[in-house]
């Protein structure tokens, strides 16, 4: 099974609850249950920035990189106790740098050694009782060349359920390349932890310009076309894995609205999608429906990237 074996766990330097790390855990342990033979590896990692270091004019550059030093071993120490604390048969090592950008910072550590998974907890803010997304996450979401596993508050039981998002209406190259890449990946999961997979897409209803521009527009014949098109995209994509017909969802509407929906419906504890790597105003505009989709679930989220996605920090 093609699996992660390098991953990095994102810290967040603010609690000692870690689900990130704890969940990258017991992904490593199944992964290891599954293929003894395969070393897996988690790096606990968290980049730390104080400005007033920065602007302290009165120390001579290496006082100041001294008084850094302090700081990251003092934290390096507390992640090492945390890491203790797991009790963990996984290899974990710690590490802690100073940048003034987080996400530049994980990124970074992505592209110099080579991790195929990125582990990330969410907050919830307590108010609202909603997960809050720090401009980190989204930077993350779309810049990192490997998977990235955003971790929520919902557990993995036995035989839950696993969501894959796919665009099965599409003929280009890269989403037919994703759709399967995507699916696959649900399927090694679910075999990982004993999960279901289902499979759901959306297809957006009849343009509300065209209907009211060319009178003679048949609505619902256009709309029962695509929905046709999109259904018979999908059986053909859910046999071509063995997926049972009943655990596809097909529905008009908006991707986040959909996928929130169907997660909903079957209670799934993780939410695979792709994010389709391209620049420009068109990435903004996909990476906005990404991150609407995730923001409306309560659960994890995988996302991962087309093949061949080159990380604009490695240009």
């Amino acid at each position: 099974m093609d699996m992660y074996q390098n991953i990095l766990v994102v810290i967040d330097p603010t609690t000692d609850e870690q689900k990130a790390l704890n969940r990258a855990i017991d992904l490593a342990t199944r992964i290891n249950i599954a293929a003894p033979d395969q070393q897996i590896n988690i790096t606990a990692f968290f980049s730390i920035f104080d400005f007033s270091y920065e602007m302290t004019t009165i120390l001579s550059s290496g006082e100041r990189d001294s008084m850094r030093q302090m700081v990251i071993n003092e934290k390096q120490q507390w992640l090492d106790d945390i890491i203790s604390v797991t009790n963990s048969p996984i290899n974990i090592t710690s590490k802690v740098v100073w940048h003034n950008r987080p996400f530049e910072a994980i990124i970074q550590q992505v592209i110099e050694h080579n991790f195929d998974l990125v582990v990330k907890g969410t907050h919830q803010h307590d108010k609202f009782k909603s997960v809050v997304f720090t401009p980190t996450d989204w930077h993350i979401l779309r810049k990192c060349p490997c998977p990235v596993l955003l971790v929520k508050e919902h557990e993995w039981p036995l035989q839950g359920n696993i969501l894959a998002a796919l665009n099965v209406g599409s003929d280009e190259v890269e989403h037919l390349s994703l759709n399967k890449r995507i699916t696959q990946q649900a399927k090694n999961i679910a075999q990982l932890i004993t999960a279901n997979v289902h499979l759901v897409n959306s297809y957006p209803g009849t343009p509300v310009n065209i209907a009211i521009e060319i009178p003679e527009f048949d609505a619902s014949e256009y709309n029962s076309a695509m929905q046709t098109h999109h259904k018979e995209a999908m059986s053909k994509h859910a046999n071509s894995f063995d997926i049972p017909l009943t655990n596809t969802y097909v529905e008009e509407g908006l991707p986040e609205t959909v996928i929130e929906h169907a997660a909903r419906k079957i209670d799934a504890e993780l939410v695979i999608l792709g994010t389709v790597g391209r620049t420009g105003i068109s990435a903004a505009l996909i990476g906005n429906t990404a991150e609407h989709v995730i923001d409306q679930l309560n659960c994890d989220v995988l996302a991962l990237k087309p093949e061949g996605y080159i990380s604009p920090m490695a240009e």
